[in-house]
């Protein structure tokens, strides 16, 4: 009779808990589970902070959802699914409907019943209720967790998918700088240092961005913390935002990020002419640009104001101050040729500045130098000076020769070039013969029309000419009259023959402006390239 009883209310709590489980608690279970996990992931209120999302740090940007957020969201909806079904089970369940039936209270207001085959009822039931609901949580837990699983492995997908992207984009976007040969430098006194990636303004709020690239902010873009998107890569405008220096923290030219740099310096001893010769220069290119497919700009405003101010005393009293300071801070001009662009660094650093090994050295900009402008003043050799006659001589020292022989310049150079570049033999020099409106006053020293590198010869300079021709990877020779290029009554034709080394440099670079060297055949400046060591012997090969 005992084993009759327990067998039946064996069966009897079996199907009270089976139908529940299958009728009610397995569902009831399953919509807390999926709704709380609903109502961690829904939309917040307007105004109101999410909770959700990290607050910005050193970079003022959000990370973007797949890096962070989607995986705080993902183990925000299991939390909140197993405390939903936890809490239905223990609190409302087991700690309220079962503890009711075992005390023959109704399971839904908790008024104990009056009739006592009631109360015997309900302790029956009691059990299966607490096995039928125990069952229908875990069973929506089993179904819920699997619904994770596969979440996971979509979400891991996602991960795989961003990172793809960002790899891609990453690595496009380097390819890009390779092909164009776009290596990122800063052009301030003090730095001169490379760097892969600028400092980003965000123009909406004015922070500053550090990793705008594709990265754990976004592949695409980043959202700055002002709302505001920002592009991550060249090819999409990046680097039409304003730039700084991550080093310097100095204000970089517009552009920088997507244009190719030229690095030019002007080498030459003290009162040689080099300033006078980069405003000719200058003010040559602005001349092509007026008239041809060639287009210039200053890169800044500081660039700008500069040349303003330099032409503004050639225009007064028809002579450049002394080049005063410490390192040089490069003159920089935006230059378009067809589809091809560049940003032109100039530097006229101070004639001291190669005084000696030890100031050369200093001189850090050379190490990126892609050519070479060795303003040469032959009225400053002490070989030439001595060969002249007296009234000659006062005619040069009319003509504020150089403290430093050129000779003793490119020697100073050249000494310390290959261990600041580790590329000198494959640099381009363009060797300008200044002050020429004085050498023609001197019969001795007359500039011929042709042969400039045999001129220098006969003067007593033929070291200088075999130097260029051995060390480095070509040269080219020009003279020009600076000052007949700049102030008032500045000629037009001597501005565009000032610009020709800086034209056949960016020639070098790949910007094809070679047609504009074939269009002016100066007399008194023709060039002639000189091969390196690997060319052949020194010979005149080609002049404009």
């Amino acid at each position: 009779m005992i084993t009759y009883l327990l067998a039946s209310a064996i069966r009897l709590t079996v199907a009270v808990a089976v139908s529940l489980c299958v009728f009610r608690t397995f569902w009831e279970f399953l919509s807390v589970a999926l709704g709380a996990s609903a109502q961690v992931l829904g939309p917040r209120r307007p105004g109101v902070p999410d909770p959700r999302i990290p607050h910005v740090g050193s970079e003022p940007a959000h990370r973007a959802y797949w890096s962070h957020l989607m995986w705080l969201d993902a183990r925000s909806a299991v939390l909140a699914a197993w405390a939903g079904v936890q809490h239905r089970l223990t609190a409302d369940w087991l700690g309220r409907v079962v503890m009711r039936l075992l005390r023959g209270q109704q399971p839904s207001t908790g008024l104990r019943y009056n009739h006592p085959l009631r109360r015997v009822l309900t302790r029956v039931v009691a059990p299966g209720t607490a096995l039928g609901a125990t069952s229908g949580a875990l069973l929506a837990a089993l179904v819920v967790s699997l619904v994770f699983v596969v979440l996971g492995l979509l979400l891991g997908l996602v991960l795989a998918a961003a990172l793809t992207g960002v790899a891609v984009l990453r690595v496009t976007d380097r390819v890009g700088h390779v092909v164009r040969s776009i290596r990122m430098k800063c052009p301030y006194p003090g730095c001169y240092r490379p760097f892969p990636l600028a400092v980003h303004r965000c123009p909406g709020c004015g922070r500053l961005h550090r990793e705008l690239r594709p990265g754990r902010y976004g592949a695409v873009w980043h959202v700055c913390a002002c709302g505001r998107r920002l592009v991550t890569t060249s090819l999409a405008g990046r680097d039409r935002l304003t730039t700084r220096c991550p080093h310097c923290d100095q204000l970089l030219p517009a552009g920088i990020g997507g244009l190719r740099i030229v690095h030019v310096p002007l080498v030459g001893g003290t009162s040689s002419g080099k300033t006078m010769l980069m405003a000719a220069a200058v003010a040559g290119l602005h001349s092509w640009s007026g008239e041809g497919r060639l287009k210039v700009e200053y890169a800044s405003k500081d660039d700008r104001r500069d040349a303003v101010e330099l032409n503004a005393r050639l225009n007064g009293t028809g002579w450049a101050l002394k080049t005063q300071g410490g390192h040089p801070r490069a003159f920089m001009l935006r230059l378009a040729y067809g589809r091809r662009r560049r940003l032109l660094y100039l530097y006229d650093p101070m004639g001291e500045s190669l005084r000696d090994a030890a100031a050369v050295r200093e001189q850090q900009y050379l190490a990126h130098a892609d050519g070479i402008i060795l303003v040469t003043d032959v009225l400053a050799d002490g070989q030439v000076r001595r060969s002249l006659p007296v009234a000659d001589a006062e005619r040069a020292d009319a003509a504020h020769p150089s403290e430093q022989g050129p000779l003793d310049t490119y020697q100073r150079l050249t000494g310390e070039l290959a261990a600041l570049t580790g590329r000198r033999r494959r640099l381009p020099v363009a060797t300008v013969v200044t002050k020429r409106d004085a050498l023609d006053r001197i019969d001795s020293l007359r500039v011929p029309a042709t042969g400039i590198d045999g001129w220098l010869v006969n003067i007593g300079l033929g070291a200088l000419v075999r130097g260029l021709g051995h060390d480095f990877g070509a040269t080219r020779f020009w003279s020009v009259s600076s000052f007949a290029a700049t102030g008032a009554g500045a000629l037009d034709s001597e501005q565009r023959r000032a610009a020709e080394p800086v034209l056949w440099l960016l020639a070098r670079s790949g910007l094809r402006v070679g047609a504009l060297l074939t269009h002016t055949a100066p007399p008194g400046a023709e060039s002639v390239d000189v091969p390196g060591p690997r060319s052949g012997p020194l010979r005149d090969r080609s002049s404009s």
